[in-house]
């Protein structure tokens, strides 16, 4: 038996939500073209009958420009400190820039081996991927660079090969039916931020927080109530849609994907709040049971 801790460190956007996705086979976070989607620590789980990984999904590394930020790279550099591996994500098709120095610089304190993933392969040709390689080996000494698609599926044994070559442990961490460690109202919760994002475009800011208020189920189904909370009126108004267009079609889109989830008849509800004092908000929250982080 073979295990260990592997982490899914880069920029924002450049594909690591889709990329563990595609290694576990299921939808474990969520994904979106917003930045900083991902804002907590999720864990997907792979196994093998001789191996389990359990790959750690970060926030995207970045200079922050509010507290949120600085939370969310905070989150990224504690998963670095407690990994085994670390994956470094780029995206093939854009040019090593600052952003990219500055997650490198990060995980190099980290002192773990560091396997380069070169994303988006489906874009480009195999003697540019050829010439992209080359070019990485000249920035660092990598101890791994392995080219990939991770909305293809593309390379994707080749990754996991690589990993198990890195991995230490001797013990399961996780029962084999396991996916995730998170909870599942915290799936279903992301799930209908993922449905706001993608109905609201730029809107929408990505410190807004979704919460499962009530689940029940029975034989054939599961009745579910979720709150959108935002800190303004007008990101209600935004949300809610003219004639209520908008949530609507955020409500259809999660319930269709809940119900994949879930195997079973999903009536969902879904509904905008406006909660604007911070400590309000802290207090709705915890009655949830929800830690949120955006403060």
């Amino acid at each position: 038996m073979r295990s260990g801790f592997v982490g899914l460190v880069g920029r924002p956007n450049v594909g690591k939500s889709t990329l563990l996705n595609s290694i576990i086979g299921k939808k474990v976070a969520i994904t979106s073209n917003k930045p900083q989607t991902t804002r907590n620590i999720i864990q997907g789980i792979y196994n093998e009958d001789d191996t389990q990984i359990i790959f750690v999904d970060t926030p995207g590394v970045h200079k922050p420009n509010h507290k949120l930020g600085d939370y969310l790279n905070k989150q990224s550099y504690y998963s670095m400190n407690d990994v085994d591996v670390i994956l470094f994500l780029t995206d093939i098709n854009e040019p090593f820039g600052k952003g990219d120095e500055f997650v490198l610089e990060k995980i190099k304190e980290a002192k773990k081996p560091i396997i380069l993933v070169l994303n988006k392969i489906d874009k480009i040709s195999n003697d540019q991927i050829l010439e992209k390689i080359k070019e990485y080996n000249e920035l660092y000494n990598f101890d791994e660079i392995v080219p990939v698609s991770a909305i293809k599926g593309k390379n994707k044994d080749e990754l996991i090969k690589t990993i198990k070559k890195y991995l230490t442990d001797e013990y399961k961490y996780y029962d084999d039916n396991m996916v995730t460690n998170k909870p599942l109202t915290f799936q279903i919760a992301e799930i209908v931020r993922e449905k706001v994002f993608n109905e609201t475009k730029e809107e929408v800011p990505h410190s807004l927080t979704c919460v499962v208020e009530n689940i029940e189920k029975d034989n054939n189904s599961y009745h579910i109530n979720v709150a959108i909370i935002v800190d303004r009126d007008n990101l209600k108004k935004i949300i809610i849609g003219k004639q209520g267009i908008k949530i609507k079609n955020i409500g259809i889109q999660a319930r269709k994907e809940l119900e994949t989830l879930l195997n079973k008849k999903v009536y969902l509800e879904t509904y905008v709040k406006t909660i604007k004092n911070w400590r309000d908000k802290e207090k709705y929250l915890h009655e949830f049971g929800f830690n949120d982080f955006s403060e």
